[in-house]
């Protein structure tokens, strides 16, 4: 899946130990607090500035909102995956921002994880990508 889907397929692959493999392409949910501290907040992560523009407006509750967030971040999730995991990441993104991407990736174990790079393109369907995807999970 994309964007939310590619949360959700690495949600599913963290929860679900049985699965094999699972592709997302710019996972959505991941890294909130670096969201939040981007000079531009990304479209799908403007609600968080508008929660706290409207109930916390100093941020003194900014450590258990976060905490709270925790629970639904990819990132945290990301340990547990024990499938195959191939990414795929469109290094102009500017609705699931890369970095946060990497948050998620750089902590599934070593070992069956790849990342495909595409430089030139944003949130976007990636040329290629329903092909490849495709292919991967019929050579299981």
């Amino acid at each position: 899946g994309g964007s939310q889907g590619g949360a959700l397929a690495m949600v599913c692959a963290a929860l679900e130990p049985r699965l094999n493999r699972t592709a997302p392409m710019f996972p959505f949910l991941s890294d909130y607090r670096f969201v939040c501290g981007m000079e531009a907040i990304p479209e799908p992560y403007e609600e968080l500035q508008e929660y706290f523009r409207s109930f916390d407006p100093r941020h003194e509750r900014e450590d258990e909102i976060f905490n709270k967030l925790g629970y639904i971040d990819i990132q945290n999730l990301a340990p547990r995956i024990k499938a195959e995991v191939r990414m795929y990441t469109a290094l102009l993104d500017d609705k699931c921002p890369p970095p946060t991407q990497f948050a998620a990736y750089n902590k599934i174990p070593e070992g069956r994880k790849q990342v495909f790079l595409y430089p030139e393109f944003g949130h976007e369907m990636l040329p290629g990508y329903q092909d490849a995807m495709l292919q991967y999970m019929l050579d299981m």
